[in-house]
């Protein structure tokens, strides 16, 4: 029997000692080692907690976590006792599950992990294969921590793909496919129609779907599975509309009109015109809720878009200088981000960025987008993640394709210093390239503003010390002001 585990930090440690893909090299594996087998055994193992719990799921290249949050906010406003599961997390494990906007604290976590522990040591005796693998049992203690706290619905997004997804298990009212680009190739295919099947693997038989997905190929998988499955759907730009209305952050909203009504001004707190058609995709589906006897008014979801909050995403720390983090870490996500920052930050001095990324992303076509967008470039890599690219090798294939030059930093807290140093009051600093990037530097980054606002406003005040990596030590001479 599996000794109990007593702390935060043993309860963190045994889930971080789980097969991790979202860490593993890309190399260490492939197609065949996502199963739903495995994630159907560790359920029954923890009394099937999925099935006693309705969902609303959300697969996409893009904008699926943004999606989930407006879906999530809009049902707490409602009164629904609402579960949102996530991923990954930028800071602290459990940000990953919360029940109307709260995460388990430290000891609730604990007691959690020690539900499951039991029953993972048990599938840990069967083959290999079969073991729990870390996203599995984070999925799985979502269920549990959502029946725990008597959530009324769960509201899931897909971690990778769909159709072999652990959150595919759920029992959906309604889901919901953001959109589909190419990302995760190596494990999801390599064109937008294979994609778009692992994608749409999410669908079940006579339920709701919504699609975002405006590629014709995507469009047309997507559609050929509803309609085999005859689930009824809904497609953005056909029977779902929209019509944005740009303004200052306390102005931005959308109409929305639906087959079945027209939802007006609709406020927008998330940067960028991308987060109209998330929100068109989050109202579509919300309006579908009526199947099931959920019937929500304007003021409701208007209530419960303006909640919404989603760190890392196009999140705005500061004024002087301008200081941007977004986990932007594929082709769509950063041609979104190059937008926003071109519509909504243009009148910048200069703009600066620090960009790491993953090896398993299209990292040369992401720096290809990037590149033109900024003034001065540095390039680092992310310290809690193997599959970081080297910043050198960014810099190679920089060199390759630009008689631009970057600066390097050995970690991202000396590129942030670095930054920093290198920018004016009305300059723009943009952090990018990955969700492992954003979640190592956001806290260090607060802290940091935190403190010089303080500095500076104290008068003859003596200067608070922060101890953090060293600074870069090798920077070029590129454009710096």
């Amino acid at each position: 029997m599996a000794r109990p585990l007593e702390t935060y930090e043993q309860a963190i440690e045994f889930l971080y000692g789980r097969i991790n893909y979202e860490r593993a090299p890309v190399e260490s594996y492939t197609s065949s080692d996502f199963k739903l087998e495995r994630m159907q055994r560790l359920l029954t193992a923890l009394g099937n907690p999925h099935e006693r719990l309705p969902a609303i799921h959300v697969a996409g290249t893009k904008g699926k976590g943004s999606t989930c949050n407006m879906i999530a906010a809009v049902l707490t406003a409602a009164g629904l006792r609402t579960g949102l599961y996530t991923s990954p997390h930028l800071v602290r494990f459990e940000e990953r599950m919360t029940v109307d906007g709260v995460s388990p604290t430290p000891e609730e976590l604990v007691q959690l992990v020690n539900q499951v522990h039991g029953p993972v040591s048990e599938l840990d005796r069967l083959p290999l294969r079969s073991h729990p693998t870390y996203f599995e049992i984070a999925t799985a203690l979502a269920w549990l921590d959502f029946e725990r706290r008597r959530a009324d619905v769960a509201v899931l997004e897909t971690g990778l793909g769909g159709r072999l997804d652990s959150t595919n298990l759920c029992r959906p009212w309604v889901t919901v496919i953001t959109n589909v680009s190419r990302d995760h190739m190596q494990i999801l295919g390599s064109t937008v129609r294979e994609i778009a099947a692992e994608k749409a693997g999410i669908i079940k038989p006579g339920v709701p779907v919504i699609s975002g997905a405006l590629h014709p190929d995507a469009e047309a998988v997507i559609a050929e599975r509803a309609n085999h499955l005859q689930a009824p759907l809904w497609q953005l730009g056909r029977d779902v509309e929209w019509e944005w209305s740009d303004g200052t952050e306390a102005s931005r909203h959308v109409d929305v009109r639906t087959p079945r009504r027209l939802w007006r001004r609709l406020p927008i707190t998330l940067r960028g015109a991308h987060q109209a058609v998330n929100t068109a995709l989050a109202v579509a589906a919300l309006d579908r809720l009526s199947d099931v006897g959920i019937v929500l008014s304007g003021e409701t979801a208007e209530r419960g878009l303006r909640q919404v909050r989603w760190p890392g995403r196009i999140e705005v720390l500061s004024l002087r200088p301008h200081v941007v983090l977004d986990a932007a870490h594929n082709w769509e996500s950063t041609k979104a981000l190059v937008k926003t920052l071109r519509e909504e930050f243009g009148a910048v001095r200069r703009r600066i960025l620090v960009f790491a990324t993953t090896r398993d992303k299209d990292y040369r076509g992401l720096i290809r987008q990037l590149v033109p967008a900024f003034d001065t470039l540095i390039f680092t890599r992310y310290l809690d993640n193997p599959r970081a690219v080297p910043a050198e090798e960014l810099c190679g294939y920089l060199s390759a394709i630009s008689e631009r030059q970057a600066h390097l930093a050995p970690d991202p807290y000396s590129a942030w210093k670095l930054a920093r140093r290198l920018s004016h009051p009305h300059d723009l600093i943009v952090v990018t390239g990955s969700f492992f990037l954003v979640g190592e530097l956001r806290e260090l980054i607060r802290e940091d503003l935190r403190s010089s606002a303080a500095n500076a406003s104290t008068e003859g005040g003596s200067s608070r010390t922060v101890q953090r990596p060293a600074t870069a030590t090798n920077a070029s001479p590129e454009n710096t002001p």
